[in-house]
């Protein structure tokens, strides 16, 4: 009984020294803590303040900035929804304009398949690849996007790569079949027929009532020809 209240004992002049050490700490560096306390509710104090006073006005600025470049592209004018038409911005002011907000960011994305539509592969590639989405089918669709300026440019491994990326990025009946066509395509101009009829036949199993499932037999016949 004595050997238990003892340990007792022990427990509790353990937890009282510590405590002591723990006052006699922040009485020592009490003004140290005080200016971490004060910096981090600056921090997060300007955050907030950021986000509110600045970000928000400039993002609702942005989309009214964008409605002429939107409407341009939506009209397959690319050059205006580009460059814009002297009084109202086109997509790469605003991307520039209002980088870091959700506007700014979009822009990218317009301004990517904008090129596209207009030669500007190289140019496309970059915009695209500063875009940013966690949506299901524009990301997908940004990812396709890209596929197809490398492969106005030759460059089929990359174009291949950046198919099965759209395909496979976020699974979908719409998007998933068109590029997982798109690269089994692409490999049989690099020669890989097997990976080809791979595709083929994976976009055949899952995906067997899309549009493109309705003619892919004749796409694996023909790749399979090729195989020795």
């Amino acid at each position: 009984m004595s050997k238990k209240t003892d340990q007792k004992d022990e427990v509790i002049v353990d937890v009282e020294e510590v405590y002591s050490k723990t006052e006699a700490f922040v009485e020592e560096n009490k003004n140290i803590l005080t200016i971490v306390v004060a910096a981090i509710a600056v921090i997060v104090g300007g955050y907030f303040a950021y986000q509110s006073f600045y970000l928000t006005p400039l993002q609702t600025e942005a989309q009214e900035e964008m409605f002429m470049a939107e409407k341009y592209f939506g009209q397959d004018s690319m050059n205006l929804a580009i460059y814009g038409d002297g009084i109202y911005p086109g997509f790469l002011e605003i991307a520039d304009e209002y980088s870091g907000t959700k506007a700014g960011n979009l822009a990218h994305y317009y301004l990517g398949v904008a090129y596209l539509r207009t030669g500007q592969y190289e140019a496309a590639i970059e915009s695209l690849e500063d875009f940013s989405s966690e949506d299901a089918m524009i990301g997908n669709i940004a990812l396709g996007a890209t596929g197809d300026a490398y492969m106005e440019l030759g460059d089929y491994n990359k174009a291949a790569s950046y198919y099965m990326k759209a395909a496979e990025r976020k699974e979908n009946d719409f998007s998933t079949p068109i590029y997982l066509m798109k690269a089994a395509q692409t490999h049989e101009l690099l020669g890989d027929y097997n990976k080809a009829v791979e595709i083929y036949k994976e976009l055949k199993k899952d995906y067997k009532n899309s549009p493109q499932a309705t003619e892919v037999d004749k796409y694996i016949a023909r790749a399979e020809a090729f195989i020795q």
